[in-house]
């Protein structure tokens, strides 16, 4: 035990914990959602589109004492395609470097052969596990209990929760529980931090969410948004330039809407929480381009964080 995290004979504080949280699920089980909601901040984007999370993003939470680093994983489902295949890789890396591996249940959508095929693989992971079961408000709760019972039939977990990641019921409870299960250690992080992740990235994101949340039915899932340039002007504002790249031209007209006006909305609800994550004025610039087969392009991998699967 290091002298930071021990307890102060003298005073009896107590010591500090820290450690990292994986959050596992099917596609659109609510991870993002519910981290958000546990750190207080946004840190994850989150979209009707299934798959929305790339790549691990970390959101970090206070509770008493205790740092808590919740790891925002991509939904676990069947890989069909290289950045898929990437994707599936991703999630599961993040729950096997975790302290606590957290599997997140869509009650409304349980069974499913995603979970399932989780649960399968679970038991191979050493780590304590916990069950969190989403979406409680929207069932009966003799149903509830049931689901809660068969998933609990393997013996995989030593906890099970029940929350509403939208409306917030039950996720304090389920914070503080978490933190007791942290090992004892200093804080990884300054205490008023909410991500590890840097704003280029961050600022991606929320373009990226808002892309999918204007053109959810229209543009197709393989779409990107990299930060191209990001300086910090005189009066303290940011000019940040980003780039929406598609597959082809039609979906680059998509994306740009009649006369401009599908970008220019996607830009101005980017601009605004961008600017809140930033904590300053920022003048926002979105570009549209072509790059044909960008999902197979071993440079985008490492802009995302992912490992390029070589098949």
């Amino acid at each position: 035990m290091t002298d930071e995290s021990r307890e102060d004979e003298t005073t009896g504080t107590a010591p500090t914990r820290c450690g990292y949280v994986a959050l596992i699920g099917a596609p659109n089980a609510g991870k993002s959602t519910l981290v958000n909601r546990l750190v207080g901040a946004k840190v994850s984007i989150v979209s009707r589109k299934v798959q929305t999370t790339r790549f691990q993003m970390r959101g970090i939470a206070m509770e008493g004492p205790a740092q808590i680093v919740f790891v925002d994983t991509p939904g676990i489902f069947a890989p069909k395609r290289r950045l898929e295949r990437a994707m599936v890789t991703n999630a599961w890396g993040g729950a096997s470097d975790a302290d606590v591996v957290a599997l997140l249940v869509d009650v409304k959508r349980w069974p499913d052969e995603e979970t399932d095929a989780i649960l399968g693989r679970l038991g191979e992971l050493k780590q304590r596990k916990v069950l969190i079961l989403n979406k409680v408000d929207l069932i009966e709760r003799s149903k509830l209990l049931e689901i809660a019972a068969k998933l609990n039939e393997g013996g995989l977990f030593g906890e099970t929760f029940m929350v509403s990641a939208l409306t917030g019921s039950g996720v304090d409870s389920l914070r503080r529980k978490l933190a007791d299960m942290l090992p004892e250690g200093p804080w990884l992080f300054p205490e008023d931090e909410v991500s590890d992740a840097p704003l280029r990235l961050l600022a991606a994101e929320i373009t990226r969410e808002k892309l999918f949340e204007r053109l959810h039915d229209e543009l197709p899932y393989r779409s990107t948004v990299e930060t191209e340039q990001w300086k910090t002007l005189k009066d303290g504002s940011a000019r940040i330039e980003q780039t929406i790249y598609v597959e082809r031209e039609n979906q680059r007209m998509i994306v740009l809407g009649e006369k401009g006006r599908t970008i220019k909305s996607i830009g101005e609800a980017a601009r605004k929480e961008i600017a809140e994550a930033a904590g300053s004025k920022v003048h926002l610039f979105l570009f549209v381009k072509v790059r044909e087969n960008w999902s197979d392009d071993p440079e985008r991998y490492r802009e995302m964080g992912l490992e390029f699967p070589k098949k």
